[in-house]
């Protein structure tokens, strides 16, 4: 009866005490226009092609994507460079292939064919190279976090000095958007960082934005087909619906006749 009354007394406290004191205040992500977004979006490609711009210069030194190839920069939907440009792309890279006829690996330019270069061999090279840490693949990145392209977009725009009180363990960074503030991976962007081949004033929120948006893309490469099915379904729904109502009033209207 005691320990009943001891963890009755126990949830009381509990349930008296403010919400704030459980759990820590749930910052709200940044927000800005996505043009994904909706029934008719559709991906500017624009975004894409300096995405892919800032993933390369920035984010490719650690971060993989081994679910892209080059060819599907090159494909309707996407960053839609044209062929030569994506060969090109593919051309700058070294790709590992092989055996020969000697039986050794070697190294050749990159082809439409081939999957993004590793910046890796293996995760643990990755780790080794990180301080333990392991930089996530980033094919799919903006499905596998919740919070999604909001989360990433505030995330590469969040970090500042830790507040009073709160101490880093060195290689740590604080970051007021990352779930429990702290990050190993540090801040990746600055005004000016990357030169826009199309003049486009690289600021952190601007880049920020581009690689977002193209990473939405390689997570989800089929959107704007998927957009315009769901469109065309609901057209056919909507014609469907209003054949179906005047047939039926028709034979309603038959045997009210009758009747």
């Amino acid at each position: 009866m005691k320990n009943f009354l001891r963890i009755l007394s126990l949830i009381i406290v509990f349930l008296a005490t403010p919400l704030s004191s459980h759990a820590a205040e749930k910052v709200e992500y940044l927000k800005t226009d996505w043009s994904f977004k909706g029934l008719f979006g559709k991906f500017d490609r624009g975004a894409l092609q300096r995405g892919y711009q800032v993933y390369t210069e920035v984010c490719a030194s650690c971060h993989s994507m081994k679910y892209l190839s080059y060819r599907n920069l090159s494909e309707k939907g996407g960053p839609e460079f044209t062929e030569q440009q994506a060969k090109a792309i593919a051309a700058s890279f070294d790709v590992t292939d092989g055996p020969n006829s000697d039986g050794e690996m070697f190294t050749r330019p990159g082809k439409l064919s081939d999957k993004f270069v590793m910046p890796y061999e293996n995760v643990k090279a990755a780790q080794a190279a990180n301080g333990g840490a392991y930089p996530p693949d980033m094919s799919v990145l903006v499905k596998a976090r919740g919070g999604g392209v909001d989360y990433i977009y505030s995330l590469l725009q969040g970090y500042e000095d830790p507040p009073a009180g709160i101490t880093l363990d060195e290689g740590v960074h604080y970051n007021k958007y990352m779930y429990g503030n702290k990050i190993k991976m540090s801040n990746p962007l600055s005004d000016g960082l990357v030169e826009y081949s199309d003049g486009t004033n690289a600021t952190v929120e601007q880049m920020s934005k581009d690689v977002t948006t193209f990473l939405m893309w390689t997570a989800e490469p089929h959107l704007e087909t998927r957009h315009q099915m769901g469109f065309k379904a609901i057209l056919y729904l909507i014609i469907l619906t209003i054949l179906v109502y005047f047939s039926m009033k028709r034979i309603w209207s038959r045997v009210e006749t009758e009747v």
